[in-house]
């Protein structure tokens, strides 16, 4: 007896296995287009971390130096401004490896990291702030603002 051996999908096949990846899609699509904002959220407060960590290693330097007086150390051969012990407004960028991705600005004593789009705008309201310490033995205020990420 031979047997007939059938090939290809039946038209219920198909149409079941297209509603399962409609259903699939229409849960993923969601998620995956909110991974943006969250990814620029993500570099915005790393961006911050680092410049708390830049900061306070140029700050360890100058103390260990032992010489309160001196307006400059070195860090990786780049000269680094002081202002108080802790980076000026100009030199924090010195302190940092990368910040690609951001736009360093100044703006009243302040550098102010902006965040770019991969098309190169500028995020309104995702950037970081550093500004220096404004006397003696205060710390310098880093300040991350993330409300347009």
């Amino acid at each position: 007896m031979k047997s007939r051996i059938q090939g290809g999908f039946s038209l219920i096949e198909l149409v079941v296995v297209v509603t399962i990846l409609g259903i699939l899609a229409a849960f993923a699509v969601p998620r995956f287009a909110s991974l943006e904002g969250q990814a620029r959220l993500a570099s915005t407060q790393a961006l911050a971390g680092s410049v708390r960590s830049g900061a306070a290693l140029a700050h360890a330097l100058w103390l260990a130096q032992g010489d309160p007086a001196s307006m400059t150390v070195t860090m990786e051969g780049q000269p680094i401004a002081m202002a108080f012990g802790y980076p000026n407004a100009a030199s924090i960028e010195a302190t940092l490896v990368e910040y690609t991705g951001f736009e360093l600005t100044s703006a009243g004593g302040a550098a102010v990291f902006t965040k770019r789009s991969q098309s190169g705008e500028t995020i309104a309201n995702c950037f970081v702030t550093y500004t220096p310490p404004p006397a003696a033995n205060e710390a310098p205020q880093i300040a991350a603002t993330t409300g347009g990420c």
